[in-house]
């Protein structure tokens, strides 16, 4: 019988302080129930900044507190494309209000359109989307965006209302060279996932090959998409380092300097001067 092959662990990776998970939902799956063990794993990991993603106001207003000692863990707020159906003027008004009042949230979002999984109409997609935007234009806040199977659709949305060379985080990107090319045109940043990892991901690994590392950001988007070799459990931020070792392989670039350039990208774009 052969060997059972061991999991490198995230700590032995080694490294340093100044990590950034852009996109965390740290309140799902069990990492809301051992929040503080994630949180100090992650800082084990070099993690040193987290942004968690509230879609919606409800669950924000009954968890912020949570975090309320985590000075390092800052939050983004909309309403995501699948639940764009219930999306109202008092969602919109709440959204505002929040946003206005917290100095934790640092952007809107994620907020875009699905065409995968039709969970609203599209029509109530771009509608919850266009809104969204006004309020990140209102605040002056940066905009995350969720873009599945509707890429053009998006973009045509995003060019209408005047976001072209305003802050813009394409979450969790996952297409091509082209795609990534026409996204960086447009003077936006690219946040990529674990799935970069994955061996036949040769889109990703092409897209990632051209994208300056001025304008990448990195994310868990736990507790989903963990990294080789990590595939197929719960995401979890202390993860992230597995995700920053590929990208550093595909860009050639020492894995410590991409680690803490990709972490400062995060925290320039979202406007956060802690200490670390």
């Amino acid at each position: 019988m052969g060997r059972k092959k061991t999991r490198t662990l995230p700590e032995d990776l080694g490294l340093p302080p100044g990590g950034a998970d852009s996109h965390a939902h740290l309140n799902m799956g069990t990492l809301g129930q051992e929040l503080n063990d994630v949180l100090k794993k992650a800082r084990a990991c070099g993690v040193s900044t987290l942004i968690n993603v509230f879609m919606g106001t409800e669950i924000y207003l009954k968890q912020r507190d949570l975090f309320h000692e985590h000075n390092h863990v800052f939050f983004i707020l909309g309403v995501h494309p699948h639940e764009a159906g219930g999306f109202t003027s008092d969602t919109a008004e709440g959204i505002h209000s929040a946003a206005q009042n917290d100095i934790k949230i640092k952007g809107i979002g994620e907020t875009g359109l699905d065409f995968y999984y039709k969970h609203s109409t599209p029509q109530d997609q771009k509608s919850a989307f266009k809104s969204q935007l006004q309020i990140a234009k209102e605040l002056d806040l940066p905009v995350v965006i969720h873009s599945r199977d509707a890429f053009v659709e998006t973009l045509e949305i995003l060019i209408q209302m005047g976001f072209k060379d305003r802050p813009l985080l394409w979450h969790c990107f996952g297409q091509g060279k082209d795609q990534a090319e026409k996204i960086l045109s447009m003077g936006w940043n690219i946040s990529i996932p674990g799935s970069v990892t994955f061996k036949k991901n040769h889109e990703l690994h092409s897209a990632v090959q051209v994208i300056p590392a001025e304008k990448m950001l990195i994310e868990t988007d736990c507790p989903f998409l963990a990294p080789e070799p990590y595939r197929g459990k719960e995401n979890q931020p202390a993860l992230l380092g597995f995700t920053a070792q590929k990208i550093a392989q595909l860009k050639d670039m020492d894995i410590n300097e991409l680690w803490v350039k990709c972490g400062q990208n995060c925290r320039n774009f979202f406007s956060i001067h802690e200490q670390l």
